[in-house]
């Protein structure tokens, strides 16, 4: 018997292990949190499916996403990174993720962990969704907050695709096996 999924797995056998694994499952892990949000940041004008196929580059040029590490990345690193064919080779992209590294730093500073930041602004539960949109009300606040303190790359959209990512709105279809987890 096939499992039924949320139909926009069909499209690229890519998303099938990523939908049955990881999106929409509540993540708390300050490293991953801040993985998926610069990875989320980095399909703006693109498509996640551009962003899944160059993951692996992303994690391995982008010291695993180690933000102590990336604050320290130079002209010729950050040149380095704009010769990679394995990651999306935008400038202000790539300026975007050291200057994130910055601002999530300062955050895991002030609140002790960015889990415990990000979460805040859904009452640190995961929200039921269910509805074919872009944005809601909580990006929206996100979004704002994040940008405050320095975050690229965080418009209400992106926000919300992260939400998504990291199972804080769950998104599965009502048909989807996954929508109880």
């Amino acid at each position: 018997m096939t499992k039924k999924r949320c139909e926009w797995t069909n499209s690229h056998e890519l998303f099938i292990p990523y939908h049955d694994k990881e999106w929409g499952v509540p993540v708390h892990d300050d490293r991953l949190l801040f993985e998926m949000l610069n990875l989320e940041g980095a399909q703006a004008g693109l498509s996640w499916l551009v962003v899944l196929k160059k993951r692996a580059e992303y994690l391995k040029v982008f010291d695993n996403f180690n933000a102590k590490k990336i604050i320290k990345y130079d002209a010729k690193k950050r040149a380095a990174l704009m010769k990679n064919p394995g990651i999306v080779r935008n400038r202000l992209k790539i300026n975007g993720v050291i200057e994130n590294a910055k601002a999530y730093l300062q955050v895991q500073e002030e609140f002790g962990t960015f889990d415990k930041y990000i979460w805040q602004f859904i009452g640190g539960k995961p929200i039921r969704g269910g509805k074919l949109r872009t944005t809601c009300t909580e990006s929206i606040v996100m979004s704002k907050a994040l940008k405050k303190r320095g975050f690229k790359f965080v418009g209400d959209t992106i926000c919300y695709a992260f939400m998504q990512a990291v199972g804080m709105i769950n998104d599965h279809s009502s048909s989807c096996f996954r929508i109880k987890k």
